[in-house]
């Protein structure tokens, strides 16, 4: 049975001496606004929440190629894997509602977040909307930067002038935040949820998976144990409209800081608050 009541989330977690999404266009510094605040993208979000989902056996169509469980590296392969897919999508008259019906039965990335089937030399394009909505995360100070000049031990390739010498890929910079909060949101549309088939049982799956957002996501700019879901609240409407706007609701979450002195520490130095709104209840889960 497909999701009935709306559903609306946050999600509080810590940065501590780790680079959660680097910007590409800033020499892969963390993303900040332009008052300081660090930010990660809600693309980098979904990301984590679909390799969560991979490593629990779900079935998912946007993989990384670092972590697919398939043979197949393109988006286009694998949605040819479906036969009857294949067929219409390379039909300009094919059934697209049927295209939409196979690729959200098969794929619980598709049927939550939706997915874009435009591919070259095929006949025919659809749009799939989901009814999972993430914002970007945004820390609740601004933070502080460190960079560093590293070096590597050994050449990526041979110096030919000078076989001892070091060759300028030696050199490179490594950034991360020292310390941040970081807090994001998100909503789970009932409307969409009958369109893509996604039900209560896939709301339960994606709660589990932003509890244990950062569990095997480990990397050189994020060590183990860096980054931390402290937080997960999680309010679930009476109705498929809901009692309340998602904009109001998540400003029933505030996130403040205890002291004046240099936050080091979650627990220590922050406090996590949900104003009560009525008849709505919310449950608040500690991060795995």
């Amino acid at each position: 049975m497909t999701l009935q009541n709306k559903i609306d989330f946050a999600v509080v977690f810590t940065v501590d001496k780790a680079n959660p999404n680097g910007d590409p266009l800033n020499g892969n510094r963390p993303r900040q606004d332009y008052e300081g605040h660090g930010e990660v993208s809600d693309v980098a979000i979904k990301r984590k929440i679909r390799n969560r989902l991979l490593d629990e056996g779900e079935s998912i169509f946007v993989q990384s190629d670092e972590k697919r469980n398939d043979e197949y590296r393109s988006l286009k392969d694998r949605a040819d894997s479906i036969d009857e897919l294949k067929k219409i999508l390379n039909n300009a008259k094919g059934d697209e509602d049927l295209a939409t019906k196979i690729a959200t039965e098969n794929w619980y990335d598709v049927r939550a977040f939706g997915q874009v089937f435009a591919f070259k030399n095929t006949k025919m394009a659809i749009g799939i909307r989901g009814p999972v909505s993430i914002h970007t995360a945004t820390s609740i100070e601004p933070v502080d930067i460190t960079s560093m000049q590293i070096t590597k031990s050994v050449n990526s390739t041979t110096n030919t002038t000078s076989p001892g010498q070091k060759t300028s890929d030696t050199m490179g910079m490594k950034h991360r935040v020292d310390f941040g909060v970081y807090k994001f949101y998100g909503s789970i549309n009932p409307q969409l949820a009958e369109k893509t088939g996604f039900t209560k049982e896939d709301a339960e799956k994606l709660k589990q998976a932003l509890i244990s957002l950062f569990a095997n996501d480990a990397s050189s700019a994020r060590p183990d144990g860096s980054m931390e879901v402290n937080k997960v609240i999680w309010w679930e409407h009476n109705s498929k409209l809901g009692q309340y706007s998602s904009a109001k609701v998540h400003r029933s979450l505030t996130v403040k800081r205890k002291t004046e002195e240099v936050a080091t520490s979650f627990e220590e130095d922050y406090e996590v608050k949900v104003t009560p709104l009525e008849n709505l209840e919310f449950e608040i889960y500690d991060g795995l």
